[in-house]
């Protein structure tokens, strides 16, 4: 992470600073920054800097703002998306992984029959005629996120979801991490929907897990961390996404657009207006899917 600018020699004159000036430590008004709290977003240099989970967060925030009388956001932390900030801050991506797995034993116990009903293509045993969302089974959309075509399938997509979640979890807070999650998954099923044949098998966590990867990238932007490990992370992904077959490429995608675009949309959002753009552009992911689907189904019927 870049390091603000040190203390200059003595105290500066406030006019004359230029337009563009960096903003002073809150607590050494002397000593200009560039970094803030990540809880309430207050400016803090070097020594008031005190590390955490995501970021950096000042003296007052890591009390539980005890004694500064400053606004409510300094006394009710927040993540750096506005999200509460929670006891155990793995929590959902533990539910995740476990229903993945969970769905993934009951594939095992119940054979074919069951992948068949709940991915995104499937094909009727007795009569030959191809299923899906076009027979108006939407739910394949969503059921098709959590299931896996083999061990080392569903291996590499939780260690993933483990390795990328946790830090997006405690960044975003749960309901925003669930939003982002859910929205990747459902657009790499719209876009796989969309483009990949009407018979080719389509399941799997991976759109989730790109979305989660985009998040992340834009994440680490705001943040000014060394963006070359995720960046290096990503190219190898889509090197085996494009070069090895029997890959949905299409989920893939999908979900790495809607990661980085709700993702960006949770971490840039205005403050004061961090809801409405936050959930709003979750909104319209899910109006661009809907539509997606339907315009798919008008071609296939």
């Amino acid at each position: 992470m870049d390091q603000p600018p040190g203390s200059p020699q003595g105290p500066r004159d406030q006019g004359s600073q230029g337009a563009h000036a960096l903003p002073t430590c809150y607590r050494h008004p002397e000593r200009e920054t560039g970094v803030r709290c990540t809880r309430c977003e207050r400016p803090i240099c070097p020594d008031c800097m005190v590390s955490a989970s995501v970021g950096f967060q000042c003296p007052d925030c890591i009390r539980g703002g005890s004694g500064t009388g400053h606004a409510p956001a300094a006394t009710q932390p927040r993540t750096i998306a506005g999200g509460t900030l929670a006891g155990d801050p793995r929590l959902v991506t533990k539910v995740l992984i476990g229903l993945n797995v969970a769905f993934f034993v009951v594939q095992q116990v119940a054979g074919d029959a069951f992948t068949d009903r709940f991915t995104l293509f499937g094909r009727a045993f007795l009569a030959g005629e191809i299923q899906g969302v076009a027979e108006g089974q939407w739910y394949r959309m969503l059921t098709s996120m959590f299931l896996h075509g083999s061990p080392v399938h569903i291996i590499f997509n939780m260690l993933s979801l483990w390795w990328l979640g946790g830090p997006l979890e405690a960044a975003l807070g749960r309901a925003r991490y669930l939003a982002l999650y859910f929205v990747s998954g459902l657009a790499g099923s719209a876009l796989s929907y969309l483009l990949a044949a009407p018979n080719q098998p389509s399941l799997g966590a991976s759109g989730a897990i790109f979305g989660l990867f985009g998040a992340t990238a834009v994440l680490m932007r705001r943040l000014n961390y060394d963006m070359r490990p995720i960046i290096a992370l990503l190219v190898i992904n889509l090197i085996f996404t494009f070069g090895w077959s029997g890959i949905a490429w299409q989920a893939h995608v999908g979900g790495l657009v809607a990661g980085v675009v709700v993702g960006y949309a949770m971490v840039h959002a205005p403050r004061e207006r961090r809801n409405l753009v936050q959930y709003g552009v979750c909104a319209l992911f899910l109006v661009v899917i809907v539509g997606t689907a339907l315009l798919r189904t008008a071609q296939l019927t």
